[in-house]
C-alpha cells in the first residue's frame, strides 16, 4: 500500500492510498458539499466571495414540509446560497443559509477544541501573501500576525493564514509563500 502525506493545520497526517487490490469504494465523488447555517447570509456571502475567493453559483429553496420530512428543520423553509471553489463539476460547494430561529452553539469558539463538530475549513490558495493582501484590503485580521510558515521538516515555503468568518468559524488558507 502506498502512502501519501497531507498537511493540515501544520501537522503531518499519513493517509493510505487505495490500491487496485482493495475493494471499490461506494463513494461516487471525492468532493464534498458543506452546508452552513449563518447568522447573516449577506455578510457571509461577502466574506466567502471577496475575502476567501469563492464564486456565487446560484442557489435553491426547499419548502418547509420537505425539510421537515428530511429531519433538517421543524418545517422552516430553506433558502440556500451556493458558493463554489472553481469552475469544474467537482468544485467544492459551500451552501449558506440563514434561518430566523437559529441560536449560536453553546460554549465558546475561542479555539478549535472549544466545542465539538466541524471546526474549520481549509482552502488551498495559489499565493498566501496575495491572500493576506486581499484580507488586509477588506480589513479582515488574521488570528495571528500574518502568514505563519510551516516548519521546514513539513514543507518549505508553505504558509498558513487563519481567519474567522462573520460567525467566528475558523478558515485556514494554505499555500506557497512567494
Amino acid at each position: 500500500m502506498r502512502i501519501r502525506a497531507l498537511v493540515l493545520l501544520g501537522m503531518l497526517a499519513i493517509v493510505p492510498s487505495v490500491s487496485a487490490a482493495e475493494p471499490e469504494s461506494p463513494i461516487a465523488s471525492t468532493t464534498i458539499d458543506l452546508g452552513m447555517v449563518v447568522s447573516n447570509v449577506e455578510k457571509s456571502v461577502q466574506f466567502y466571495t471577496q475575502a476567501i475567493g469563492f464564486t456565487e453559483a446560484g442557489g435553491f429553496s426547499v419548502n418547509g414540509e420537505f425539510s421537515a420530512k428530511l429531519g433538517l428543520t421543524d418545517k422552516q423553509p430553506l433558502d440556500v446560497r451556493v458558493l463554489v471553489l472553481g469552475k469544474d463539476a467537482k468544485a467544492t460547494k459551500l451552501k449558506l443559509m440563514q434561518l430566523p430561529a437559529t441560536k449560536p452553539a453553546a460554549g465558546n469558539n475561542t479555539f478549535i477544541h472549544s466545542q465539538l463538530g466541524f471546526r474549520y475549513l481549509t482552502i488551498m490558495v495559489k499565493d498566501v501573501d496575495e491572500a493576506l493582501k486581499r484580507l488586509e484590503k477588506l480589513e479582515i485580521k488574521p488570528v495571528t500576525d500574518g502568514a505563519v510558515s510551516l516548519p521546514k521538516e513539513l514543507a518549505t515555503g508553505v504558509g498558513i493564514i487563519v481567519v474567522r468568518d462573520p460567525d467566528g468559524n475558523f478558515v485556514e488558507l494554505v499555500g506557497p509563500k512567494k
